[in-house]
């Protein structure tokens, strides 16, 4: 994972537990490329777990974009050199959500507004969410360029149904939100996203 935040002009903040927090200071465009690469890394060495019939391991990356304080912290007795604000709270909030959307790469909307070209990656609209103590909702974008080929046409096909199904969900149009996510995963059961959402329909209808 390291060498592809340094290749992309990143650093290490610090390791909390199995969790690595790394900063970009020059772009967002820097942070998603290495993302998409680390993915990609993770793949060529869950083949070789597969070959020793071991079990493939699953990350979440989440990815923010904003203003923090980057300085040392602490007292007589220990010294730490880290980043504060609020940017990196969400940033590990997101993270985190990654899990509950059952995803490998989650970005804010900030995030999407730094990136110089979209469309150049393969992404969709999963949710929104409001950050503790804040009156916006942040939005909050899958980005799956680096899922296998056949799953990553499937989401791309399935794309607007899917962003249709999660406004239906929101209105509480729980019956035809799940139709459609079910229909997503009729093209392929693989989209753990829509499968997430699915279950959490029939659970509110």
């Amino acid at each position: 994972m390291e060498p592809q935040i340094k290749y992309y002009g990143g650093f290490i903040d610090k390791y909390i537990g199995d969790a690595i927090m790394a900063l970009f200071p020059n772009s967002a465009n820097d942070a998603l490329k290495a993302a998409i690469a680390m993915l990609g890394e993770l793949k060529k060495y869950n083949l070789c777990r597969e070959q020793k019939n071991l079990k493939p391991i699953r990350i979440g990356i989440g990815l923010h974009t904003g203003n923090l304080i980057l300085g040392t912290v602490g007292g007589f007795g220990r010294m730490d050199g880290t980043a504060i604000g609020d940017a990196v709270n969400l940033s590990s909030r997101v993270e985190g959500l990654s899990k509950t959307y059952r995803v490998s790469l989650l970005i804010t909307h900030q995030t999407l507004a730094h990136i110089d070209n979209p469309l150049e990656y393969d992404l969709r609209f999963i949710d929104k969410v409001k950050a503790k103590g804040k009156a916006k909702a942040v939005g909050l974008f899958e980005v799956f360029s680096a899922d296998p080929p056949e799953l990553k046409e499937t989401k791309m096909f399935t794309k607007e149904k899917f962003e249709i199904a999660v406004l239906l969900y929101h209105r509480g149009a729980f019956e035809q939100a799940a139709n459609l996510f079910q229909e997503c995963l009729e093209s392929h059961s693989g989209d753990r996203a829509a499968r997430g959402y699915l279950e959490r329909c029939q659970r509110n209808s």
